[in-house]
């Protein structure tokens, strides 16, 4: 008996080849669009991408699925989620459409410590239920890998939980999750007075616990004005990478601050945000082999008239990601085409270089060097069927969700 083969039929196929490697310059605009083509898919893995003629001739006994007027591309990669909380903060959504500044909401003690307070009543049956149903939500837009951090219990106890509460999810969702330890994501309320004394916790206990734990892939820094200072990141990035966690950071969002240029200096798989970054950041992660990941929809929902310079960074040389960011307070979208849409709109990237950077990008800034990202053959059958005859539709159509089904592994998941 010959191996089960399938072959999918679609007006439009994007490969984003290239590999693992993250994609700079010209490279960013490329998709391998293929017109009328087909992907063959054998265990699990993409085998061939061509023709539809020659793929029926090489494979005459496979099962074939006409997707004719679908367009498919890789699996969308969201590579910045904190996917793992309580509840919503719609009463902060209240206050800033009211005017009040999110950072001033944060002074109040709402904020990321809202969803500490919160998260630390849950338990971790109660979170990984709450998970499920997001965690769906993400597959049915069109995503087959999520990052997702820690970073809402603020202590040793309560971080493992939440890295527990993502292994767990891993094991029975169909997205694939990579986690990051975000232990530096606030300073919480008991610490609040006492801030160095909260670094050395994490720094002393956190950290070679969750390296211990094996729960975590990278450890993130939201630094920032007001949150943690250049000297308090450093410390915690030393210690992620003397216990094996590769950096990551959360860098000048509201303010240039030099987060960029400090996430090229430790060599992190990704700087992200970069809504005021520095001339300076962007040269640094141009020469570096960080990736740059951009969330315009944080900014969107935070009501600000500012987005991260994109253009600029793609024409110096940076690699360029794109993520949801999807958390509770400051952007809570599970829809990575809604991000590409602004992308085109705001940013001034293409469509191709929008499907890039929500793909391969998005792979390579996770470090995952199995062809996730693509559809190249060997590289894992993660795929995203959009019911649009041409590809350019999915962030031009805004506000949609253009996924008609999704296979994880060449398994119909959606």
């Amino acid at each position: 008996m010959p191996e089960h083969t399938l072959i999918l039929e679609a007006s439009q196929i994007l490969t984003c080849p290239g590999g693992s490697a993250p994609r700079r310059g010209k490279a960013m605009s490329d998709v391998g669009l293929l017109e009328d083509g087909a992907v063959a898919i054998r265990n699990g893995k993409v085998e061939a991408v061509g023709s539809q003629e020659g793929l029926r001739d090489r494979f005459p006994e496979a099962e074939r699925i006409d997707l004719g007027g679908h367009v498919l591309t890789p699996g969308l990669v969201d590579s910045h989620t904190h996917a793992v909380f309580g509840r919503y903060r719609l009463d902060e959504y209240e206050l800033r459409s009211a005017g009040v500044p999110y950072m001033e909401i944060a002074r109040r003690g709402g904020g990321i410590n809202a969803s500490v307070r919160d998260l630390r009543e849950h338990s971790e049956s109660e979170l990984v239920e709450l998970g499920h149903a997001r965690l769906r939500r993400m597959l049915e837009h069109g995503t087959t890998t999520a990052e997702v951090k820690s970073g809402y219990g603020l202590n040793p106890e309560d971080e493992l939980k939440m890295l527990r509460v993502i292994q767990e999810l891993a094991k029975e969702e169909w997205i694939d999750l990579v986690p990051t330890f975000l232990g530096a994501h606030a300073f919480p309320p008991e610490y609040r007075e006492r801030r160095e004394e909260y670094v050395d916790l994490v720094v002393r206990e956190m950290i070679p616990a969750v390296a211990e734990s094996g729960l975590a892939v990278f450890c993130d820094v939201f630094m920032e004005p007001g949150v943690y200072t250049p000297e308090q990141t450093r410390r915690v990035l030393e210690a992620a990478v003397q216990h094996g966690l590769v950096p990551r950071l959360h860098a000048d969002e509201f303010e240039s601050s030099g987060g960029a240029e400090l996430a090229a200096e430790f060599e992190a798989a990704s700087a992200d945000h970069l809504g005021a970054i520095s001339e300076a950041g962007i040269a640094a992660l141009a020469s570096s082999g960080t990736v740059a990941t951009l969330l315009p929809g944080t900014l969107l929902f935070l009501g600000k008239t500012y987005y991260p310079p994109a253009r600029r960074l793609i024409d110096a040389g940076a690699a360029v990601a794109l993520a949801t960011d999807f958390n509770p307070g400051s952007s809570p979208t599970v829809n990575l085409q809604v991000v590409m849409s602004l992308a085109c709109s705001q940013l001034g990237m293409s469509p191709a270089e929008a499907f890039v950077a929500a793909t391969a990008n998005g792979a390579a800034g996770l470090r995952l060097a199995d062809g996730r990202g693509t559809l190249e053959p060997g590289a894992p059958a993660d795929v995203a069927a959009f019911d649009v005859p041409d590809y350019r539709l999915v962030p031009y159509l805004y506000g949609s969700n253009h996924c008609a089904a999704v296979w994880k592994r060449g398994v119909r998941a959606h």
